[in-house]
């Protein structure tokens, strides 16, 4: 008898777990799916150290174009929505500096330019973000960019030296991207 009653109990208390912590399935809930993930990786890291600067013949110091397919790439190019591409630019040497970073098309034309005025050191890290899509700049310049261009300009002179351990000037770039996935 006992054992009877305890049984009883356990399947009571079984079939009301049972019952209580089921829910009606919903099957339109998968239409409402969102999938946004955010990707962000490297863009650029360039550095030019100042003995370089004062050997140089011409003001224009560096231009390299170096190719970047990433964001033109079918995945990318459908899925992107908006994005930050994030500049860092410091220069510990004794000169004057222009810095130019130019989005390229694959013709070679000119999507999008920023350029960047760099005071002699001492100076702090110059810090830039351009947003794209949304209330930025047109995401089209990210999805049909192709290479991507760097040039340095010495706007001073070819002969000074930092007081600064090894002065040279570092751009570095990185882009954060959202997606749309579904």
């Amino acid at each position: 008898m006992k054992l009877t009653k305890q049984l009883v109990v356990c399947c009571s208390i079984f079939f009301v777990l049972l019952f209580s912590c089921s829910d009606s399935l919903n099957f339109d809930q998968a239409d409402s799916l969102v999938a946004e993930p955010e990707l962000e990786a490297s863009l650029l890291y360039i550095e030019a150290p100042e003995r370089i600067i004062n050997l140089a013949t011409a003001t224009n110091f560096f231009v390299q174009d170096f190719n970047f397919d990433a964001f033109s790439s079918d995945f990318f190019a459908e899925r992107v929505i908006e994005g930050t591409v994030t500049y860092e630019v410091e220069n510990t040497t004794s000169k004057e500096l222009e810095v130019t970073v130019e989005f390229l098309d694959e013709s070679g034309v000119i999507l999008d330019t920023e350029i960047f005025a760099v005071e002699a050191a001492p100076t702090a890290v110059l810090e830039r973000e351009i947003a794209y899509g949304g209330t930025g700049r047109s995401i089209d310049i990210i999805i049909n960019t192709s290479s991507i261009r760097v040039s340095a300009e010495n706007l001073g002179d070819t002969m000074s030296t930092s007081i600064f351990p090894d002065p040279k000037v570092t751009l570095k770039s990185k882009g954060k991207f959202k997606l749309s996935v579904i």
